[in-house]
């Protein structure tokens, strides 16, 4: 029988932390988080200090919470939040010679109060907490030079690139200059130079999805098929390609060939034990049977997302409401219930600045309105 980790989820809570933003940060599931705290599971090594990290406190404590021993005491220094560090002025030097070892100081960045707030910027991404990450991002961006001596500043600056992208991608500023596309296209030059294929192949990724979100519908299509089977990536993000698929022949009006692509992916979703996208697919299964006129199997499967929420977070909540609005318009006796909905959703997407979001809603409306 387990035992649930009360002192472990008290950390989090006194660290400022939801379930949901504390797994954005370690990039596992809002379940996962769950698991740990209700003492079915625990992190893996590799996990354990960032973690710790997170919760403000030491790699011992982390580990007495973790065997569910003693009561948490936690020194007052690690529950008061720490005073946000102004990174120093940049300040340029003499490039290194060939063959000389990397310095984290040489640049005059300080990289672990860069990769802290990278963290902090990851959190507030997960909460779209836009104008505070874009603070953080614009501490470091814009003073570090590209060197290729500095390995880890390089992936530093990758990664913030990356979120930057994602920052951008969630605003709906999809091309252009200062746009989700120019920062991915970046950070692939960043992750190239660096050798690492996987992230490459995971802003390839990204930028397929900005082509579905910009209407490209059959470019997008073509990269989701050719990194459904891309070995630089992990099962999940395969298998995402692979929902993604069915989502792009949705929006075509292909709502047949869809489904043939998000049923396997809702059963390897299942078989990885990754809650979140299996329930995110069953909100595209339930569109792709709205499309295809067969209501009955779409409020099935949009009912099976609504009780799988896939967590509370504002981006999370407005595209499921959507998806929900949207079966609901599709029967008299429902509308006007998916348009208060709908309203709902606007609301929330205004509030938090999720321009794409709101497009997709009025969107909605017009085709709705046009119908009637």
């Amino acid at each position: 029988m387990t035992t649930k980790r009360v002192d472990l989820a008290r950390a989090r809570k006194a660290a400022g932390h939801t379930q949901e933003t504390l797994a954005y940060a370690l990039t596992v599931d809002p379940s996962t988080v769950n698991r740990w705290e209700s003492g079915a599971t625990e992190p893996q090594p590799h996990k354990r200090p960032k973690l710790a990290k997170l919760l403000r406190i030491t790699p011992e404590q982390l580990e007495d919470l973790l065997r569910n021993g003693k009561p948490l005491v936690v020194e007052t220094a690690f529950l008061t939040p720490p005073t946000p560090e102004v990174p120093p002025r940049f300040t340029h030097s003499a490039p290194s010679m060939p063959g000389s070892p990397p310095s984290a100081t040489r640049s005059g960045i300080d990289h672990d109060s860069w990769a802290d707030d990278l963290d902090r910027t990851a959190i507030c991404l997960g909460r779209q907490e836009f104008t505070l990450a874009k603070t953080l991002l614009d501490r470091w961006i814009p003073r570090f030079q590209p060197d290729t001596y500095d390995g880890h500043g390089m992936h530093l600056y990758g990664r913030s690139l990356r979120l930057l992208g994602d920052l951008r991608q969630d605003q709906g500023i999809l091309h252009g200059p200062l746009s989700a596309q120019q920062s991915y296209e970046k950070a692939i030059q960043v992750f190239t130079h660096l050798g690492a294929a996987r992230r490459v192949a995971q802003l390839e990724l990204h930028l397929a999805v900005l082509d579905e979100m910009d209407g490209r519908l059959d470019e997008a299509a073509r990269q989701y098929q050719r990194l459904a089977v891309d070995e630089r990536l992990a099962d999940r993000d395969r298998t995402r390609a692979q929902l993604w698929i069915g989502t792009a022949l949705s929006k075509r009006g292909l709502n047949t060939e869809a489904v043939r692509f998000i049923l396997p992916a809702i059963q390897h979703f299942e078989a990885l034990e990754e809650p979140q996208d299996w329930s995110i697919a069953y909100q595209k299964l339930a569109l792709a049977h709205r499309g295809a006129a067969d209501l009955r199997h779409a409020t099935e499967a949009i009912d099976v997302a609504l009780s799988h929420r896939p967590g509370d977070a504002p981006m999370q909540r407005v595209r499921l409401d959507t998806a929900h609005a949207h079966i609901l318009l599709s029967d008299t006796a429902t509308a006007d219930s998916g348009l208060d909905l709908l309203e709902g959703a606007a609301a929330t997407s205004t509030r938090y600045g999720m321009m794409h979001q709101l497009q997709s809603i009025r969107g909605i409306r017009r085709a709705y309105e046009h119908q009637a």
